[in-house]
């Protein structure tokens, strides 16, 4: 067979795919086996195929999935405590669930009810109660901007931590996509120097270029023979992979830096200086995501028109 005619398999579902024989040979009820596999099959690893599809699959990703068929196997076992079956299943068998369950397993076992209601494996007329909305605030201006000073000077704090922090605080990226920057994503333009996160490139003012290109010529896991021409902004140790995204996150959040609050402050404070559309194009965003944190804020871009003005 010629070479490339088999399409890429994404390595997280790989991961997945190995990991699942597993779990189910750990169920005892064999009826429990053929629903959760079932529920696999036709539910979760087409979630994944489609992620990978139109994006990547992050570790966070991955372990999302095997934590869904975990609380289906766990809502199984707990349904047959009460002496019922999915079939069997009654609304206060679901509202008992939720009340005596965490946000986060009434969150991880949704898309399995969902699945189940769907496709006639328990009572159609069930409904599962609605989502709480929990988003954690934002830091304030001052916050942020006590954040980034630190970051900028504090020699004390692995500079792969500051980097990423400042590029999280400024220019308010996931850290999916900043440990999939590349160092030819910073572009000079004689002394300037920019950062390509959309387009124009985002300008890089000092001190925060001289980290950065202090960085690029001290990265970590450079030393291994495969790693030594990585192009990574944020090389991983495992060879020609970048660093993982959630350790990322948890180093940041042992430094006192929370990513999710300080993306949130970063493009709030973008959106109160340049209109919803530029900071769009530039920082990478969805126009229509930029437009909703537009009108959550309050600013006054609302009356600007994208496009060329030219």
């Amino acid at each position: 067979m010629a070479s490339g005619v088999l399409p890429l398999i994404d390595k997280y579902i790989c991961s997945f795919q190995r990991w699942l024989p597993g779990h189910l040979a750990s169920i005892s009820d064999a009826e429990h086996v053929k629903t959760v596999r079932l529920f696999a099959t036709w539910r979760v690893l087409p979630a994944l195929r489609d992620r990978a599809e139109h994006s990547h699959i992050t570790p966070g990703v991955r372990r999302n999935a095997a934590e869904q068929i975990k609380y289906a196997t766990t809502f199984l076992h707990w349904l047959a405590t009460r002496d019922r079956t999915l079939a069997s299943c009654r609304q206060s068998d679901i509202d008992a669930w939720f009340t005596e369950n965490t946000e986060h397993g009434r969150t991880r076992l949704r898309p399995f009810l969902n699945w189940a209601i769907q496709s006639r494996r328990c009572p159609r007329s069930l409904s599962l109660p609605p989502m709480k909305a929990s988003r954690r605030a934002a830091l304030t201006e001052d916050e942020r901007l006590a954040a980034l000073r630190r970051l900028l000077t504090d020699a004390e704090i692995p500079q792969i931590l500051r980097v990423a922090g400042v590029i999280v605080l400024l220019y308010a990226q996931p850290l999916t996509r900043v440990v999939r920057l590349t160092i030819d994503d910073l572009v000079h333009d004689g002394e300037a120097l920019f950062l390509r996160l959309g387009e124009p490139p985002s300008p890089v003012p000092e001190p925060v270029a001289s980290l950065l290109l202090a960085h690029i010529e001290d990265r970590d896991n450079m030393n291994t023979a495969t790693n030594k021409a990585s192009r990574w902004l944020f090389p991983g140790r495992r060879a020609s992979q970048p660093c993982r995204p959630d350790h990322l996150s948890a180093l940041l959040n042992e430094i006192g830096i929370p990513v999710a609050a300080a993306r949130g402050a970063a493009i709030r404070q973008q959106l109160l200086e340049m209109p919803a559309p530029v900071v769009a194009d530039a920082l990478g965003y969805h126009d229509k995501t930029t437009a909703r944190l537009l009108n959550e804020g309050g600013a006054a871009w609302s009356r600007y028109a994208s496009g060329d003005h030219g």
